[in-house]
């Protein structure tokens, strides 16, 4: 503390704190421990923001971050502090704006995807498949991931005949683990650069083409005719405002009798934006859908043929990440434009706090098959 005077907002910060069962300055490991005075003002004028990027700027620490975040969402503090007005003023221009039209969906790729593949190696598992993991069988990240690739075309039906489109392919994990355990021709599709390199190099000597172009490019004409169509973590950066067209490109290049698998985060609510920090840092222009927003996006286009909400697994997967980037950061060589303690500890509050999300069920993680309705019926697999 810089002086021996009660800060103005702690009260009131540790009133709230209290509340969540989290007591300031105290002996268990989700107790949060202040080092600079001036975070109190600050998370109370910035909400979410505010409490984040203090972490990145080492004004307070906990011991076990993710219980941290699970007890403040259990109790609700957000809805108990009123929003900054900048939140709120952003909100309503979500509710306008167009956040991911074709000229700002690059953002995401520049701010999250194109710090390299050596980052994502140190955190991520063999196959670089950076989206939940299935544990029902699993011991390991590597099995969780295999696990999660398989279920995937196994619920599509794969086999050695079809072409098979991935919409935001990433890495190539799964385009390289369908070409190689089904046999299938694979398209992957990413508008990041790095991803695209990278993807074409993992994937050499495999029936798979690499195309980096945003989904909304992807047309019959130019790539031809799918029977099966899978997009894995990708759905998120697609916004409210553009369900409806990536279901219409889904539905153009998708065969009659074809199977389309959608792999996304779901939020409990419809929501036009994501959390602040985690749009400023992490995802801009980012948000997980509804159900319902899911529903009138597909609505006259595709029956749906099965659900299946495993969210409870993403946090043991994020909580993998955590722990290999805590082994593994040091090691990693990153040209950075913050200091690397910084960018370390933004990564550490992402994985925990998005971790909690999941295991409180603010969260949850959907696979959900979808046909035209002209196939016979369709078994639900596990």
């Amino acid at each position: 503390m810089r002086d021996n005077a009660m800060p103005r907002y702690e009260p009131l910060v540790r009133d709230l704190l209290r509340q969540s069962g989290i007591t300031l300055g105290g002996p268990a490991p989700h107790d949060l421990h202040v080092h600079d005075s001036r975070f109190y003002e600050r998370v109370v004028a910035e909400g979410s923001l505010g409490l984040g990027e203090s972490y990145m700027d080492g004004w307070w620490s906990c011991g076990q971050l993710d219980e941290f975040f699970c007890r403040l969402l259990r109790a609700q503090v957000e809805s108990r502090i009123r929003l900054p007005w900048r939140q709120v003023l952003a909100a309503g221009v979500a509710r306008v704006l167009n956040r991911q039209s074709s000229r700002r969906a690059s953002q995401v790729a520049t701010v999250h995807y194109d710090l390299g593949a050596e980052f994502f190696e140190a955190i991520m598992d063999p196959r670089m498949a950076y989206s939940c993991g299935y544990w029902k069988d699993a011991h390991t990240l590597a099995e969780a991931q295999e696990a999660k690739l398989d279920l995937t075309c196994r619920k599509l039906r794969l086999t050695s005949g079809d072409r098979t489109l991935d919409i935001g392919s990433g890495w190539g994990s799964f385009v390289s683990f369908a070409a190689e355990r089904y046999g299938c021709a694979t398209v992957g599709v990413t508008i990041s650069a790095p991803q695209a390199d990278y993807s074409r190099r993992r994937c050499d000597g495999l029936p798979v083409t690499i195309v980096r172009a945003d989904y909304r490019k992807i047309t019959l004409r130019d790539h031809g005719q799918f029977d099966k169509v899978v997009s894995i973590g990708m759905f998120e950066h697609v916004g409210p405002k553009n369900y409806r067209t990536f279901m219409k490109v889904v539905d153009r290049v998708l065969a009659d009798d074809g199977l389309f698998l959608l792999h996304t985060i779901g939020d409990n609510l419809s929501r036009m934006r994501c959390d602040p920090w985690l749009d400023k840092y992490i995802f801009p222009n980012g948000v997980a859908p509804s159900v319902r927003q899911i529903a009138r996006a597909i609505d006259g286009l595709f029956v749906m043929e099965d659900w299946h909400n495993f969210g409870p697994d993403y946090y043991t997967t994020l909580m993998a990440w955590c722990e290999n980037l805590r082994k593994n950061f040091p090691a990693v060589s990153l040209d950075l434009p913050v200091p690397r303690d910084r960018f370390f500890r933004m990564w550490e509050y992402f994985f925990t706090s998005f971790a909690a999300a999941f295991k409180t069920r603010q969260l949850q993680l959907w696979q959900i098959v979808m046909s035209k309705g002209t196939i016979p019926a369709y078994a639900s697999i596990r």
